[in-house]
């Protein structure tokens, strides 16, 4: 069975390409759109990124000294109690494990638990850092807290971390 098909790219998506310096007559000749004379108008004259014309560059203009405190910089991943309160039941523990089970949280960073909501079950916590308000919440609906800080990396002397 024969089709007659009108296939055809929409109007101005083939273009013909360009040409430059091809003498004067084409329109885009002598110069070829690279102007008067100057470093741009020569055969492979190309700057580099950041060049500025011969003047120093931003780049090695400005210092570059000092301190960064990112590589030692602690990551939490934070936990409200509300979030607890919805997928929680009474008498369950809380912790690293229940907490990725429970898809609360995802990843390796230790867990902080914050006080953001209301908290009406008795649950044990086992994390590695509760705020002092949540503590409070936590303990006033009857749970327990117990606190086990993750360990600290240890540095080698080539500055990879270990643990």
């Amino acid at each position: 069975m024969a089709h007659d098909f009108d296939l055809h790219a929409p109007v101005g998506a083939n273009k013909r390409k360009r040409i430059i310096g091809r003498g004067p007559g084409s329109g885009r000749g002598t110069t070829a759109g690279k102007g008067n004379k100057g470093q741009k108008a020569r055969s492979g004259g190309k700057t580099y990124v950041g060049f500025e014309g011969g003047q120093m560059p931003m780049y090695r203009r400005l210092a570059r000294r000092g301190f960064s405190n990112h590589p030692f910089k602690k990551e939490w991943q934070i936990v409200n109690l509300i979030d607890i309160e919805k997928r929680y039941k009474a008498g369950e523990t809380v912790d690293f494990a229940s907490l990725h089970k429970n898809r609360i949280i995802k990843g390796n960073a230790p867990v902080k638990i914050l006080a953001v909501g209301k908290l009406t079950k008795s649950l044990d916590f086992k994390v590695a850092a509760v705020s002092a308000s949540a503590k409070e919440k936590i303990e006033k609906a009857g749970g327990s807290v117990a606190v086990n800080p993750p360990a600290e990396k240890t540095r080698s002397k080539k500055g990879k971390t270990n643990g």
